[in-house]
């Protein structure tokens, strides 16, 4: 039997790079987890062919509120997470992956977190948050080793 994996990230750069997986995801039972946007774009398509994708609000700390809304997904993300109980987590980042992260771990399912390929001079906040609770660490740029000594670099997704 296929371990169950889910992949997740918010939408956008986060998204596409999560997509650069895609060989991976086709070796195991995969699932999606990203953010519902209200624009239509390449990674909008991409979304209809995986036939578990989940959705969460998006999240964006610059709004007003924006921390209840993001007790909002966390709702949602222990439901989706109940849901599929997926032994591993492959996360590309933002915001509003981060609960569902949490609750995979604090529930003992190995997670993997890789770096935005856009970072290369600083950390991402998701980054920060997320690199002690980690099984696994990805950077895509060497630099980014002084940030997070544990990581493992391998260089770009693209």
């Amino acid at each position: 039997m296929a371990k169950k994996v889910c992949f997740c990230s918010s939408s956008g750069g986060h998204f596409e790079q999560l997509l650069m997986l895609k060989p991976l995801m086709e070796k195991y039972d995969s699932s999606i987890l990203t953010e519902k946007t209200e624009y239509q774009n390449q990674s909008s398509n991409d979304k209809n062919h995986f036939s578990h994708v989940f959705l969460l609000p998006q999240v964006n700390r610059t709004e007003f509120l924006w921390f209840i809304k993001l007790l909002w997904t966390s709702a949602k993300s222990l439901y989706v997470y109940l849901k599929l109980r997926p032994q591993v987590v492959v996360c590309t980042g933002a915001l509003s992956m981060i609960p569902f992260c949490l609750i995979a771990k604090i529930c003992g399912t190995k997670l993997i977190y890789i770096e935005s390929f856009a970072k290369i001079s600083s950390p991402t906040i998701t980054g920060k948050v997320l690199y002690r609770f980690t099984d696994r660490f990805y950077v895509q740029w060497e630099s980014m080793l002084k940030y997070y000594p544990k990581a493992i670099y391998l260089g770009a997704l693209y």
